[in-house]
């Protein structure tokens, strides 16, 4: 039952068997990936003399899979390099190397029929520890489990990994009657450490937890879509970021997965559910039904409710006129309430929008209050507590709030009414807390910590999830030491101090340098170790950079050279503090943020991490000690002497061409992350790693680091090489004359300025060299319509 998980097997190796490979080649565990036997050899395999015989052809299927993806979007492996981790065969000739297999997860389509017929096959080949799961979004486990020999039952589960493996946090694990308990927990402690997963546990019902709600949510959107004569267009901006859910709200969501897959569950919920009362609902319209005839399945096959045009180098999107079922031009949806309160906090912008008058309002709350009668009536029969359902609807439909959190943010007793005025009948845990004079569904008890209501009528308390600390918890205890309106000081315990940013986007300005200045002091003082981390969307995505055009654009030189001082010795703060400074990434840090990750002792990043040096495509260069950092660490990992011009030339291309890790493991790569830095795959509890981190620095005698007087550069050689490079360049029409400028304003840094060489500069000078170059482009007014126009659009501007 303990034994490490060293080796899977992955049975089907279809889009999800390649894909759960390729997460298992993330997290550092070997596979073996099988599928069938191909009736017969293709006419290029024939026309190579290959026969049925021969492993190419039988292996045929897996190896497509796992070379497919190489080429997939969004990447499913950290790395091209681990896709060597992933062996492939086939059922007929490989059963028996199964017992290789710590795990054996079965992945085959979605049909009871061959799951159990696959299972039984499997099962005589397995060791006698081995898990074995079958990988389902809903079928019954119970009668998958009785293809299995008795003996083998109590180590057999349903996981629904939710796709992509590598991006979707949530696993859904499913234990039949037989399941042993310790298997359970074993399997759900792996998969949330090793994996990164947030594990609910669902009951083994038609589609579990996560598609039954989700599903009957968007087929009661179509319904409502055809009861107010919405479109396409506004049914998407009604149901998208305006009310905390994805940019892909509904039909583009539907595109994404599938039309023929999003039927199937929803028909799998019909078929298998005849006391559900909303079990009509998911019988498929007729255009539904058309549209997957006709093959308008979404994006696998060109073109589902929208279908994206190439003409001419540009690219237009068109909608599915649902009447006709042909393309037409795409209509911009017109809710002004929406626009209007979109800076609103999310709770505050759900009452105005849902509870409010108005066509908007009227739409919203048809589209919204189903979802949390359905979830109130289904709680019991697919799992336990509403805590688990709001955490499967958030972390395998992405979510903002579940549907218990969405009937707490609207305000429980409103909604309760409303409900009840509509002739609707409320559950009987949910009137008993309404009679109860409950103003909430979860609430807090003594202590601070949440509770939630379970089918029963009891409220127990929210599962934390291991290693994961919540800030807003720490400050409801009192444990925020300092804020002002950029950051925070936050103790975590042990002797930790956390700086936390919580600007907008987690902008880097003047509050945020202040408090790592403060961080610092307090922390030699009083505490062993600091953190630098948040629980925002993003790490950060870089300075202020509206601030810093509002003063170019007046040409307030001064003071822009103040605060890029400001910026690097934030940075070199950082770096030279006299405890240990462990930085904790995730999701983007570019530009002053991933500045700021390169400042720390050791970097803990949450795996899904995109860290970059961005600046040149807002027509700058970075100037808060990235120029430095990079190429400092760069000349440390190729050495010195010959290979300075390699470090040299990979730090220009690296910061020249914006170039943006996308994983953890790629920023070490590219050198924004040390060979011995680490990353967490559940990137929630990368906070408490990058704790133990900075207390096993503190333990071992930690001594700060001093500033490097000696880094080698090349000077004038290494510039007139980069030079040089920029012409032959801008000759050939691959970039602008400002990109040449910008090229070498940076080239100038890098090199150590004009001087002779090679030679040596110190940490100080190249600091001077990146304040020089940086306010020389701040006077361009080409650098000044890039960054408007980044500002404006999102997107780099090449002039």
């Amino acid at each position: 039952m303990t034994a490490p998980i060293r080796k899977v097997a992955i049975l089907g190796s279809g889009v999800m068997g390649g894909a759960i490979a390729a997460h298992f080649a993330n997290a550092g565990v070997p596979s073996l990936v099988l599928d069938i036997v191909p009736a017969a050899p293709t006419d290029a395999e024939t026309a190579a003399g290959l026969t049925l015989q021969d492993r190419a052809v039988r292996d045929r299927l897996a190896v497509a899979s796992i070379k497919a993806l190489a080429k997939t979007k969004p990447a499913p492996l950290f790395s091209a390099a681990r896709a060597a981790m992933i062996e492939v065969g086939n059922f007929d000739d490989d059963m028996p190397r199964l017992a290789e297999a710590d795990w054996v997860i079965e992945v085959v389509k979605e049909d009871p029929a061959i799951k159990a017929k696959v299972l039984a096959a499997a099962a005589p080949h397995l060791s006698d520890h081995a898990w074995l799961s079958s990988n389902t979004s809903g079928l019954s486990l119970a009668t998958m489990a009785q293809s299995l020999p008795a003996a083998l039952r109590p180590r057999f589960l349903g996981t629904h990994f939710f796709n992509p493996p590598r991006y979707m946090k949530l696993l859904e694990l499913i234990p039949t009657a037989d399941t042993d308990p310790e298997v359970l927990g074993a399997v759900a402690d792996f998969a949330a450490l090793r994996l990164g997963k947030g594990v609910v546990h669902a009951k083994d019902t038609p589609n579990f937890v996560a598609n039954r709600i989700g599903v009957h949510g968007m087929m009661a959107t179509v319904a409502v879509m055809a009861e107010l004569g919405l479109t396409v267009e506004e049914i998407d901006a009604l149901t998208g970021p305006a009310i905390g859910r994805p940019k892909t709200a509904t039909f583009q969501l539907a595109d994404l997965v599938g039309l023929d897959t999003f039927l199937h569950v929803a028909a799998n919920v019909h078929a298998s559910t005849p006391d559900d009362e909303s079990r009509e609902l998911f019988a498929a319209p007729d255009f539904l039904t058309k549209m997957v005839e006709k093959g308008l399945l979404g994006r696998k096959s060109g073109g589902g409710f929208y279908k994206m045009m190439k003409e001419g180098g540009k690219k237009e999107i068109l909608t599915l006129d649902l009447d006709s079922l042909e393309y037409r031009e795409k209509r911009k949806a017109k809710f002004p309430e929406l626009e209007a309160l979109r800076e609103k906090p999310l709770p505050e912008r759900l009452r105005a929008l849902v509870l409010g008058k108005g066509r908007t309002a009227e739409a919203l709350w048809k589209l919204t209050a189903p979802s949390l009668l359905y979830a109130a009536r289904r709680l019991g029969e697919i799992c336990d507590d509403a805590s688990a359902v709001d955490r499967a609807m958030r972390w395998g439909f992405n979510w903002k709030l579940g549907p218990f959190e969405t009937w707490d943010a609207l305000g429980f007793r409103a909604v309760c009414e409303r409900f009840t005025a509509e002739g609707e009948t409320l559950p009987d845990w949910v009137r008993a807390l309404y009679d109860a004079g409950d103003e909430s569904l979860y609430v807090e008890d003594d202590a601070g910590a949440l509770q939630a209501p379970t089918a029963s009528g009891a409220r127990a308390p929210v599962p934390p999830e291991p290693g994961v600390h919540d800030f807003e918890h720490l400050r409801r205890a009192g444990r925020e030491v300092k804020r002002n309106p950029g950051a925070s000081l936050l103790d975590l315990g042990d002797g930790v101090l956390c700086l936390e940013f919580h600007a907008k986007m987690n902008v880097i300005g003047q509050d945020t340098l202040q408090m790592i200045m403060a961080a610092c002091d307090l922390a030699e003082r009083d505490w062993r170790a600091l953190v630098v981390a948040n629980q925002g969307s993003n790490f950060s995505a870089g300075a202020n950079l509206m601030m810093l055009l509002m003063a170019a654009a007046e040409g307030e030189w001064e003071d822009i050279d103040l605060v890029v001082r400001a910026f690097q010795r934030a940075t070199d703060r950082l770096e030279f503090c006299g405890v240990p400074v462990v930085v904790a990434p995730h999701g983007l840090a570019l530009g002053g943020g991933c500045e700021m990750t390169m400042a720390g002792d050791a970097v803990q990043a949450a795996a899904e991490s995109y860290v970059g040096l961005v600046e040149v495509g807002a027509g700058l260069v970075p100037a808060g000690g990235g120029c430095a950092r990079l190429y400092r660490r760069l000349v440390a990992r190729e050495g010195s002497g010959d290979n300075v011009y390699t470090a040299l030339k990979t730090a220009f291309q690296t910061i020249g061409m914006a170039k943006v890790a996308t994983s953890a493991e790629e920023a070490r790569d590219l050198g924004f992350l040390r060979p011995g830095d680490g990353w967490s795959m559940h990137g929630e509890r990368r906070v408490a790693d990058a704790k133990s981190r900075a207390l096993a620095l503190a333990d071992v005698g930690y001594a700060p680091p001093l500033p490097p007087r000696d880094v080698p550069v090349l000077g004038r050689g290494g510039l007139a090489l980069l030079e040089s490079a920029l012409f032959n360049m801008e000759e050939a029409g691959w970039i602008s004359p400002h990109d040449a400028l910008i090229g070498r304003r940076l080239a100038a840094i890098l090199s150590g300025g004009d001087i002779p060489g090679p030679t040596t500069a110190s940490h100080v000078r190249l600091l001077e060299l990146e304040r020089e170059h940086f306010l020389k482009l701040c006077g361009e007014r080409k650098t000044l319509e890039r960054m408007q126009h980044i500002l404006k659009t999102g997107k780099p501007l090449r002039n």
